[in-house]
């Protein structure tokens, strides 16, 4: 079984993945009479239909026992999905690159600081929110509309990943 090797979540080492969403190294323009820095279009919110909405919503998650065997994957074939942390803390992001399946020799996990989000590419396979502390809150952007917007991957046996605590 192979171990996973975590990164420092960057914008250059996610770009094949996604958005980082972070203000750090972010161009921004002064709004409300010079009193707040707007860090404008951050990520895309991405929809395939015309008729789709972009939604507002938040997750509170548990963090999982570690280390932690990686036996699926999932993506969002019809819409981007983007993770913002509410209580600073740092969390795991567990990606591969969009294909008709995920391979395990493809698979990073990234080190969210917990003033970092991100926001998964349309078809990015990618493992469920990763908090590491019980009760984490995230803000939640994706794509609301018609159609089945989850495709999971289990990996068999002999393609498990495991994945250490940081």
């Amino acid at each position: 079984m192979r171990i996973l090797s975590i990164e420092p979540l960057s914008k250059a080492a996610f770009a094949p993945f996604g958005e980082v969403i972070e203000t750090e190294g972010s161009d921004y323009f002064m709004i409300n009479g010079g009193s707040t820095r707007r860090y404008h279009a951050l990520a895309k919110v991405q929809t395939s239909a015309p008729e789709d909405r972009a939604i507002v919503s938040i997750f509170v998650a548990r963090a999982l026992p570690m280390p932690l065997t990686i036996r699926m994957l999932e993506r969002h074939p019809l819409g981007s999905q983007a993770f913002v942390p509410l209580r600073g803390n740092p969390f795991l992001i567990v990606v591969a690159p969009p294909g008709d399946a995920p391979r395990p020799e493809q698979v990073r996990v990234f080190l969210g600081n917990g003033r970092q989000g991100v926001n998964y590419q349309r078809g990015v396979w990618h493992h469920p929110v990763l908090a590491l502390l019980d009760d984490d809150e995230f803000l939640v952007i994706d794509r609301s509309g018609a159609g089945p917007n989850c495709d999971e991957h289990f990996f068999g046996e002999d393609e498990q990943l495991l994945l250490h605590r940081p």
